[in-house]
């Protein structure tokens, strides 16, 4: 098995330090964040980080072992002359576009960079060029694909347990575009198609008219016949909740993928028209850090030649899905049909607000 060299661009939260805020179990299964993956997994060799905060790369340089002389403050400078093989882009999402399309560039074999993946759609379009014309693997961090509890649950809808799907509804209290991320993307990898069309409704006109991150609430019509809800404002006692409802059987998800559940209808009932019933939901087979699922599936496409399980398109899709929501609501709740026609929409996503300071700081400011 080969070994593949590999380095971090931005080292603060996601880049270093997330899994020290995991402190009791739960549907995160560490190792999580970039450092921490690819120094614990076995065919990665952990060479070098970028930062511009001195603190943040001293801290990372300390924490995996890696001289100071392969810490650099440029991140340029480090795909020049580190050859490297895999590239994290794990900085606010303002710069990640520019970020990307240079590892791409660079000889880089895969990119494994951080939702949301730009803040415009001509950014990702031109992250997804990039990276198709070097031949190189782009993985966006939507990071639900690749919990093994929504992977056994797509095993179950793929060898038809539940029947045909009719619906997905998620109740994910987020901005569309930082967190939304993930909800949008879980609907449509539940779903197992593409947004054809949207309904939305944002928080408030004021916050619709901006270009800041926002709440919503949305309605996603999908080419394979799924409809798709989305509730990201105020979700009551139905925080993170993902419901699929097929024609023959159910599965939730509930409190943030730490349950779930398995209905089946069986015979009986009023009519004979079938009575729910709740089965064990199978445990995955394998459960391992969810870092180390991801690179392994991005190592497996740069050897086969296979999409990773969230790719460019993929993140694009979840922007763009988010964009045409807030478009929705924008021009009186008319009917969005996707793909958008104005590339140079965007939304600011909430996690590069005061980015002036590093979310890792600013985290250890409010906790003091």
């Amino acid at each position: 098995m080969p070994t593949y060299r590999a380095g971090v661009i931005g080292l603060g939260r996601m880049g270093s330090t997330f899994d020290d805020e995991i402190t009791q179990g739960g549907s995160l299964f560490l190792p999580y964040c970039h450092g921490p993956t690819y120094h614990a997994a076995q065919n990665i060799e952990l060479v070098a980080g970028s930062d511009p905060y001195q603190e943040q790369a001293d801290l990372f340089a300390e924490r995996w072992g890696i001289g100071r002389n392969h810490i650099y403050n440029d991140h340029r400078e480090m795909l020049e002359k580190e050859l490297l093989d895999l590239v994290s882009v794990c900085t606010t999402a303002k710069i990640r576009a520019n970020i990307v399309q240079d590892a791409a560039c660079a000889g880089v074999k895969a990119i494994w960079a951080e939702k949301p993946m730009a803040t415009s759609l001509t950014e990702a379009d031109a992250m997804i060029n990039a990276c198709r014309e070097n031949n190189v693997v782009l993985a966006i961090n939507c990071a639900r694909r690749w919990n093994p509890f929504f992977t056994e649950a797509r095993r179950l809808i793929d060898a038809g347990e539940i029947g045909d799907i009719l619906q997905i509804t998620g109740y994910t209290p987020c901005t569309l575009s930082s967190n939304g991320s993930h909800a949008i993307d879980i609907i449509r990898y539940m779903a197992g198609g593409d947004v054809e069309w949207v309904f939305g409704e944002m928080a408030s006109d004021e916050a619709a008219a901006g270009e800041e991150d926002l709440m919503g609430n949305g309605y996603l019509a999908f080419n394979n016949g799924v409809r798709g809800y989305l509730r990201s404002m105020s979700c009551g006692a139905s925080s993170w909740e993902v419901d699929v409802i097929g024609t023959t059987g159910r599965i939730r998800s509930l409190n943030n993928a730490e349950e779930f559940e398995l209905i089946r209808t069986i015979p009986g009932g009023r009519r004979g028209g079938g009575v729910p019933a709740k089965c064990p939901f199978p445990w995955p087979v394998r459960m391992q850090g969810m870092g180390l699922t991801i690179v392994a599936d991005i190592v497996n496409a740069i050897e086969t030649g296979q999409p990773p399980k969230c790719t460019g398109e993929d993140g694009r899709q979840a922007l763009e899905i988010a964009i045409a929501l807030r478009e929705s609501h924008r021009h009186g709740g008319v009917k969005v049909n996707l793909p958008l026609e104005d590339r140079k929409l965007q939304i600011i996503a909430s996690e590069s607000l005061h980015d002036n300071v590093p979310a890792r700081i600013r985290r250890q400011q409010a906790n003091s």
